[in-house]
């Protein structure tokens, strides 16, 4: 009868699982405001986790050759409160886990029990009362590295993870300094749009009384009348650009759009930018970027699974340790007398499966080739994007000397058209139409001056931060 029992709890105990009792504290957050969910990572006291890798991903330097303090602020607080950037972070942890959740398949798995147990058999009056501890170790003999090959595989994902890491950091900062230089240039664009606004409201002005005293056609006057709306038109239109980009730039650091009107930034003149174009990109610095070393290492996983494929052939070993404590006292639960052993080893071979096996090999090689493929894209799409930002950046700056040559030029005309009228031989109106050129050449200017240093940002990007 003892043994009937034994045997009834031992199969009960290796079908049992057993949870933690978790005791749940009644939320006290207060309705009224709205719900903040709180973050369920801890972060250990005790160690402390250096940001300084997030610094050398943005290679902070290089935007210190903007000679602006504000946007190098602006980078360091996206690099601490953009939720992109923490949820990349937040990625690599959890490709980390999945690592030692793998690894873990490696290891031996041991469990213990212990339960008391009150016993009456049919046909009996009295009752029994049992102290049950058993102890399992089971252990799958990775004989033939086929759990490891995974483990492989899995790390493989991690340090991958790691790269995507690198090209967020490195993507939200490019981004952070497009989106400032823009907002820059549109407060010197808006600067400039007010001016000819106001230029074009006194031409029309002038216009409107020369109507009336004859000297200027109305189809003229009608025409000054569209210029001015234009422009105002225009302004609307730049102030409505300037306002959408600074609440992009809000959420890029962090921040609530509304704190957008709270964000501040140099003026355009006062940043100096004149980093040297190179003439070449050296291919050691292409194959640095995240997305290059993000797709070989994914050549090298699909790799390890084709093996693993394989390895889904061979057979598989457990090796099973049982110790069983039964005892109708508990004093004496843990004595050789109650105590039952047991040592056994398995070898298992899937003889028929369906297909699965062979499908899952030739579904892992094609997999393999798939993304060698997308190795070899990568490759090439890395070179193009190097090399279009490298065009770029230098057509764009020799375009920028000659539109400077030609605000020199237009500079000079007005200075002449200036002393014309003040020697009066020009008209008020007339001067006030070359002011209007000066001013949109200046706008022009200010344009491409922005476009020059977002595609050194561009070319800061394309090298990944290695230029």
């Amino acid at each position: 009868m003892k043994k009937i029992l034994t045997l009834t709890l031992l199969a009960s105990f290796t079908a049992m699982n057993f949870m933690p009792l978790a005791v749940f504290a009644k939320d006290k957050t207060n309705t009224s405001a709205p719900k903040q969910f709180k973050s369920t990572v801890k972060k250990s006291k005790d160690k402390k986790v250096s940001d300084d890798y997030k610094y050398a991903y943005v290679n902070m330097d290089w935007w210190s050759e903007f000679n602006d303090p504000i946007l190098s602020d602006y980078i360091d607080k996206a690099i601490k409160n953009n939720y992109d950037l923490k949820m990349a972070t937040l990625n690599v942890e959890e490709y980390y886990q999945n690592v030692k959740l793998q690894f873990a398949n490696e290891l031996p798995m041991a469990g213990i029990g212990f339960s008391p147990a009150l016993t009456k058999m049919p046909g009996q009056t009295n009752t029994h009362m049992l102290f049950v501890a058993p102890a399992l170790v089971n252990y799958e003999a990775d004989i033939f590295l086929k759990n490891h090959d995974k483990t492989k595989s899995v790390k493989k994902l991690y340090e991958g993870s790691k790269l995507d890491e690198r090209a967020a950091y490195i993507s939200i900062a490019s981004s952070v300094g497009t989106v400032y230089l823009n907002i820059v240039k549109l407060d010197k664009t808006i600067e400039l749009q007010k001016e000819i606004v106001d230029a074009r409201q006194n031409i029309y002005d002038l216009m409107l009384l020369s109507n009336k005293e004859g000297l200027t056609s109305t189809a003229d006057t009608v025409k000054a009348n569209k210029a001015l709306v234009k422009g105002q038109t225009d302004l609307v239109e730049l102030e409505k650009q300037r306002e959408t980009l600074l609440n992009q730039f809000c959420v890029l650091i962090g921040e609530s759009p509304e704190n957008a009107s709270e964000i501040k930034r140099s003026s355009l003149d006062s940043i100096k930018f004149d980093r040297t174009i190179p003439e070449s990109i050296s291919s050691d610095i292409i194959v640095q970027r995240p997305d290059y070393l993000r797709a070989e290492l994914m050549v090298e996983k699909a790799g390890i699974d084709v093996k693993v494929a394989k390895k889904e052939f061979l057979p598989t070993i457990n090796l099973t340790g049982l110790a069983f404590f039964n005892a109708g006292d508990f004093g004496n639960i843990f004595t050789t007398k109650n105590m039952l052993l047991s040592l056994a080893g398995g070898l298992l071979l899937p003889v028929f499966t369906g297909g699965s096996r062979v499908a899952n090999l030739r579904l892992k090689k094609a997999t393999y080739e798939r993304i060698l493929q997308d190795y070899y894209k990568t490759n090439l799409t890395a070179i193009q994007e190097v090399n279009d930002a490298l065009v770029i950046s230098k057509m764009d700056k020799t375009k920028m000397d000659q539109t400077l040559k030609q605000a020199k030029l237009e500079k000079a005309d007005y200075s002449y058209n200036e002393d014309k009228f003040n020697h009066g031989t020009i008209s008020k109106l007339d001067l006030l139409q070359f002011k209007e050129n000066l001013l949109a050449i200046d706008q022009l200017v200010a344009q491409q001056k922005v476009e020059c240093m977002v595609n050194s940002v561009g070319l800061y990007k394309a090298t990944a931060s290695k230029i």
